[in-house]
């Protein structure tokens, strides 16, 4: 429960410190005295957004603090998933700078909004005025039937179920519409393949192909040529050779006469050696050449091929077509390992379909064994509330639908009167008839949750004399299992308050400020019979509020 808050420098309040206890505590003041500044101030340590209008002195910091006893609610769990120190006492502090910025810490480790706002739903309810319409909604409807039934861990794993399902859904329609693209494409390229493959093409071989086309293309011009290197070469008498050699006999008369003959004599026999192996190197040449026109077509034909491939791809080598060829292989591997990919997922995907249905039948079982729990309660306390003929007729029918809590559809229908045809919450009940059904529904949950703390703001609006008074008492009931807040205007539910707080605002000099004040019993008193006859308290009045505080 919440035991303190302090606010500093915050809207209309410079400074604010009050203590709160257990059981039911009354929130009073006139309008625009500043209960909703309160509100706002508990909101933002909650972890609600901020900006720099929430700063009175725009040149100072916000500090919002609130202390919070939290021993008997095996929030242990919560504080070690999220690494922070928990502590009985827990202490949340909220910070808005005045550059905008704002920090939250929680027993003075720092947090994110997030986590703020999940902490927060473990520790209080806070049901503002305009909340009491959402009473209406579906997903508020389910959410009480659900607290009843106990469906809290059913629901969770059904979400779990569902995000992985719709996970595998997701990648399984990608990939059909994958495979359904590549199937368009796979005779083609298909086609393509098998082209490349038949060519046999081979790393470096364009270069080879060419090289041996020029040959058999020109073998006649390179065996003549090659034959008259060879005869200018070994001529006798006038042969390079034969000549070479006579060079190399004269120098080796004088090589001893000088190291510079000797040298030369070295170099003409480097020279003799090195042009013998060109000569041989060219009677091998000539040896090799064979003209062969069969040969020649065969290599023409391989290479008007490679360009045709090459043109066709356009690419410049043989190196890019096998590539490409590598790429086809892929792409049609490709398109057989999506077929197991999506039998992987459809096989998932089936598994998954039933264990939610599994959990969705669970859940509704649950659900439909908790409506004749839950319209007997409502109705129980209603009748007390001034609705003695009010009845419900609740509704749920399984779908096949997968919705986020469940596979259910809800009709919550209601009568205030007999003789009246069942309708919509919102369509046919009063304002006052709302407050009223939705205090009944806080009372039922109350019985069911653990939540240390509860905040009613205006939740009498609409309803005034006895009515009123049951309402109290039934606030003042559910404050025997948790905390109560109730902000109101009507004097039968503030003089139900174990504690009584005044909310008011004053002028001082240029500036306008609002505090909260825990009132005495004799300040109560007063402040209720100001509640029942205005700001001049009559004798009358005051006797109405001592019999009202008992």
């Amino acid at each position: 429960m919440i035991t303190s808050l302090s606010i500093k420098n915050y809207a209309l309040i410079e400074k604010l410190s009050i203590d709160f206890s257990d059981g039911f505590s009354i929130i009073t003041g006139e309008t625009g005295a500043g209960k909703s500044i309160i509100l706002g101030a508990l909101g933002l340590v909650l972890g609600k957004r901020a900006d720099l209008t929430s700063l009175k002195n725009k040149e100072e910091k916000c500090i919002i603090e609130s202390h919070f006893e939290i021993s008997k609610y095996n929030l242990q769990s919560f504080f070690k998933v999220n690494d922070l120190d928990y502590e009985d006492e827990t202490i949340i502090r909220r910070e808005i700078l005045p550059s905008g910025k704002s920090r939250a810490f929680v027993n003075d480790s720092p947090v994110n909004l997030q986590e703020l706002q999940e902490l927060s739903l473990l520790l209080i309810d806070i049901h503002l005025q305009h909340q009491t319409q959402e009473l209406s909604e579906e997903k508020v409807q389910f959410e009480i039937i659900d607290a009843i039934a106990g469906n809290q861990e059913n629901i969770w794993d059904y979400q779990v179920f569902l995000k992985s399902y719709k996970s595998d859904k997701s990648k399984l329609n990608l990939l059909v519409k994958k495979q359904s693209e590549s199937n368009k494409e796979q005779e083609y390229n298909t086609f393509l393949l098998d082209e490349l493959v038949a060519s046999n093409l081979k790393s470096g071989e364009q270069e080879t192909l060419e090289n041996d086309f020029e040959k058999l293309n020109n073998v006649e011009i390179i065996k003549e040529s090659i034959d008259k290197s060879l005869a200018i070469a070994n001529e006798e008498q006038i042969g390079v050779m034969y000549n070479l050699k006579e060079i190399k006999v004269s120098l080796q008369k004088i090589e001893t006469f000088s190291p510079e003959y000797f040298s030369l004599l070295e170099r003409i026999t480097s020279l003799t050696i090195e042009f013998d192996d060109i000569s041989d190197e060219l009677n091998r040449c000539s040896e090799k050449l064979i003209n062969d026109p069969e040969q020649l077509d065969l290599i023409s034909q391989k290479l008007q091929l490679i360009y045709s491939l090459q043109k066709k791809h356009q690419v410049s080598s043989v190196e890019e077509l096998l590539e490409i060829q590598t790429k086809l292989e892929n792409s049609l591997l490709e398109i057989g390992n999506l077929e197991t990919e999506i039998a992987v997922l459809t096989d998932s995907i089936e598994k998954k379909t039933v264990e939610l249905d599994t959990l969705a039948n669970t859940i509704h079982k649950k659900r439909i064994d908790s409506i004749p729990v839950l319209s007997q309660k409502l109705i129980a306390i209603l009748e007390t509330l001034g609705m003695p003929n009010v009845r419900f007729k609740i509704d749920i029918n399984i779908t096949s639908t997968y919705f986020e809590n469940g596979k259910d559809e809800l009709q919550f229908l209601f009568s205030a009167n007999k003789g009246t045809d069942f309708g919509l919450l919102k369509k046919v009940a009063s304002g006052g008839e709302m407050s009223r059904i939705m205090l009944a529904v806080k009372s039922i949950l109350a019985q069911y949750s653990k939540l240390p703390t509860l905040i009613f703001d205006e939740i009498d609006s609409g309803v005034s004399g006895e009515i009123a008074n049951k309402m109290g008492e039934i606030m003042k009931e559910m404050s025997q299992k948790m905390q109560i807040f109730a902000i109101t205007h009507l004097p039968q539910i503030a003089a139900k308050g174990k504690a009584h707080f005044k909310v008011s605002k004053s002028t001082i000099g240029e500036e306008t400020l609002s505090e909260l004040k825990l009132l005495s019993r004799e300040e109560r008193l007063v402040e209720i019979a100001q509640m029942l006859s205005g700001t001049v308290v009559s004798d009358s009045a005051l006797n109405h509020a001592k019999a009202l505080l008992g």
